[in-house]
């Protein structure tokens, strides 16, 4: 299949794009470095062995886009591209909505134009807000906490509208966890623009020594130790995750939602104490206020992305903290 990634360039994004072309199709990739490195397209290259186009631009220029359907027979996309920091949605509410969501809309009409009607969205677990009961199922009320995972709300109704209007369309909404790690290699991972936003590349510029120490935004939740849970996915298994997704809409009709993650709760001291055993270093850190939009706990049921994509994640969270320190030492330069 040919197959063009938005935001392909990104964190998720090129971990993706490896495992696409290590299953043999096609790509084509467009991303504006809004919040990636060119460098990882070498790297995409080096690991795979294999080359891929790609087109520089933002999905705001429509013309642009219009002339990579016009130019490439293209059969599924998957839609990354987008604004994704959880605390910066709360301060800059009108900068996510008009990015995130008028981009998509951008995106939906000219595949529309050209008959493309194959897609897998990058969601996120935030379209559950503050969930009644774990794990959380994909048929559970959707409601958000911040404007990030609005925008990620209000993309799913569009979609879901959008299959009303044409029952062609095929749409996976990959409900993401808490994606972290890097690639094996050590050649691509998360390499945020200044200081981490998530928790992972927080830990590893503090284990680097970049940063003085972590902060925990609350120890107060209603936890097993007070600090926040979360279900962490190797960013490499979900990366496969959206190659079996690309496969279920090339031979379905119909939009389905997707958990992807591990199904297990780890906290925040649970990833510190797991980093500082598997890497032998020492992270010191301190309590703050809890962050504004953040829940207590979020981990999946993925029951359904097993049985519908045939995908499980298969990774330790030791992977996940050795694959992402081991990234950050290999390119601490």
């Amino acid at each position: 299949m040919k197959i063009l990634v938005t935001g392909g360039a990104g964190y998720i994004g090129s971990h993706t794009v490896v495992e696409l072309l290590n299953a043999n199709h096609d790509v084509i990739v467009v991303d504006d470095f809004s919040n990636s490195n060119p460098k990882v397209l070498k790297y995409i290259k080096e690991i795979t062995k294999k080359d891929f186009v790609f087109i520089e631009g933002s999905l705001l220029d429509k013309a642009l886009l219009d002339n990579i359907f016009k130019n490439n027979k293209i059969d599924v996309v998957i839609h990354f591209a987008g604004y994704k920091a959880v605390g910066e949605s709360v301060k800059k509410p009108l900068m996510y909505y008009d990015n995130n969501l008028i981009s998509t809309i951008y995106l939906l009409e000219i595949m529309e134009k050209y008959k493309v009607y194959n897609l897998a969205f990058s969601s996120s677990a935030t379209v559950y807000g503050t969930p009644k009961k774990l794990p959380i199922t994909e048929n559970m009320t959707l409601h958000t906490t911040n404007p990030y995972g609005t925008t990620k709300l209000m993309i799913e109704t569009i979609l879901n509208d959008l299959k009303k209007s044409n029952e062609k369309w095929s749409i996976a909404l990959l409900r993401y966890f808490n994606p972290i790690g890097a690639h094996e290699s050590g050649l691509i991972g998360e390499e945020p623009n200044g200081i981490p936003n998530n928790l992972m590349p927080y830990i590893v510029e503090v284990a680097s020594g970049k940063l003085k120490e972590l902060k925990i935004f609350g120890n107060d939740y209603d936890t097993k130790d007070g600090t926040g849970v979360r279900d962490y996915i190797h960013v490499v298994d979900l990366a496969k995750g959206h190659v079996s997704a690309i496969n279920y809409v090339n031979n379905n009709v119909g939009v389905e939602a997707f958990n992807l993650g591990t199904g297990i709760g780890y906290s925040v001291l649970d990833i510190v104490k797991s980093f500082e055993r598997v890497n032998n270093v020492t992270i010191p850190y301190k309590i703050v206020e809890r962050r504004p939009g953040d829940i207590a706990e979020c981990y999946a049921d993925v029951t359904k992305a097993k049985k519908m994509l045939d995908w499980s994640a298969e990774k330790t969270i030791d992977d996940m903290c050795r694959d992402a320190y081991q990234f950050i030492l290999k390119n601490k330069d």
